[in-house]
């Protein structure tokens, strides 16, 4: 009678769990994820691509292919250059013997990577990559450890590469209209973070059509707010979440 007896706790518990665990992606599916990953698996709150991939293992189904799938190195000869890796994960989804594959795109330069790591911008691109590729997968709302750079002013950086273009009389002109650049790091941004751009730029008091209507001086504030974003200073709001590629 005690064995018996047992064999029914552990059932009702067994089914108890699978009833907790939240539907692929649900709301609750973000924080269910997160209650995985061990202590030394994360950093400041976001997870290590090494935890990523045990997680995604462990909740998505065996990994079968791990690998870049492009690589564009540095033609800089004069020093570590820009480098950019695709990666692409292949699950076997669920064990079920249907196959999945996720992938993502990393860039890496002086700008964006602390120094220690910007000396290796392939290999620093492929992790980085790989760790976008696995969020994906989790349908996590965060990024992973290896996207954040700790010691360098980011927001600082690139304010001085995207407005350093000239006007023909050789002045820069707050006034003019956003830049390539500027439009070009509000997209990625928008898109690493998961943010909606056309939502995102009409978040303010001032509304615009498209970006094109907003100013070079408007488009640095813009890029400091997505900076304060990224290192979590300031929250971002429900209205203005899910990246749409087709916003242009």
């Amino acid at each position: 009678m005690t064995e018996q007896f047992f064999d029914v706790e552990d059932k009702v518990e067994e089914e108890e769990a699978v009833e907790t665990t939240p539907v692929y992606g649900s709301q609750e599916w973000h924080d269910y994820i997160m209650e995985k990953f061990e202590k030394r698996e994360l950093i400041d709150g976001n997870p290590t691509c090494a935890g990523l991939r045990r997680v995604a293992e462990d909740v998505l189904g065996s990994i079968i292919v791990s690998r870049p799938s492009q690589v564009f190195p540095s033609t800089d000869n004069n020093g570590p250059g820009r480098a950019t890796v695709v990666f692409e994960v292949v699950f076997d989804w669920m064990d079920s013997g249907q196959m999945r594959t996720f992938s993502d795109v990393a860039d890496v330069w002086h700008g964006n990577t602390d120094d220690l790591f910007c000396a290796h911008p392939v290999a620093t691109a492929s992790t980085r990559a790989e760790g976008r590729a696995l969020r994906k997968a989790l349908k996590i709302r965060c990024l992973s450890a290896e996207e954040l750079t700790r010691k360098k002013d980011i927001e600082s950086i690139v304010r001085e590469s995207v407005n350093s273009t000239k006007t023909v009389d050789g002045e820069w002109k707050e006034d003019d209209t956003i830049s390539n650049p500027q439009t070009n790091f509000i997209d990625t941004k928008c898109k690493q973070l998961d943010i909606n751009v056309l939502n995102f730029i009409n978040s303010g008091s001032e509304k615009y059509d498209s970006i094109g209507d907003v100013s070079k001086k408007k488009a640095s504030q813009m890029l400091s707010i997505l900076n304060e974003y990224q290192t979590k200073k300031r929250d971002i709001s429900d209205d203005i979440k899910g990246y749409d590629s087709n916003w242009r």
